[in-house]
């Protein structure tokens, strides 16, 4: 969460962390970081954010899913488990990757983001194995999986750990659809 708050305020936006329903008011977008995806569904269902982080994403709000995120974000799980949120058509398998002695790294082309190609850090990554008619693949990983995904254009995915760079163009994206949002 720090490190995604530091590139927030990097271009000039300013994070609040969300721990409770109330940490909630007045937030203009939401990321789900990296971490691991059950202890993560556990803490929201136990601090009562499932509903608030579902009305957010119902008023239009933009929210991103990097790595565990990009899990909760999920509408299917193919190894076991139920969604928790289920916004994001897109059908994903945890640790895909390998373990954490697999995590890896890979310039990866984002078309949308420049013509740059971007690092990526994936640690025990999950795999997009289907994407929806909706979602926008903004990347794929060196296997020529979705590895970069976007529904709406208030949604959006990575299996990789932008916030791990110095590389801000993801976090930028977020501040602009959270600036076309506002301006509708």
């Amino acid at each position: 969460m720090r490190e995604h708050a530091a590139a927030l305020r990097d271009l000039g936006a300013e994070p609040a962390e969300v721990r409770l329903p109330r940490d909630l008011a007045g937030v203009e977008a939401l990321i789900l970081p990296g971490g691991e995806s059950t202890a993560m569904r556990r803490l929201i269902e136990a601090y009562g954010l499932t509903e608030p982080i579902l009305n957010l994403a119902a008023s239009g709000a933009p929210m991103w899913g990097t790595c565990a995120g990009m899990i909760l974000l999920a509408r299917r799980i193919t190894d076991g488990g139920e969604p928790m949120f289920g916004l994001l058509d897109i059908e994903v398998r945890r640790n895909a990757y390998g373990r954490q002695l697999d995590s890896f790294e890979a310039d990866l082309a984002v078309p949308t983001l420049g013509p740059e190609p971007f690092h990526a850090v994936f640690i025990r990554a999950p795999a997009v194995t289907a994407v929806g008619p909706g979602v926008e693949v903004l990347a794929t990983d060196p296997a020529g999986r979705p590895a970069a995904v976007r529904q709406a254009g208030r949604l959006m995915a990575t299996a990789f750990h932008p916030e791990l760079t110095a590389d801000r163009r993801f976090h930028r994206a977020l501040v602009e659809m959270i600036r076309v949002g506002s301006a509708s």
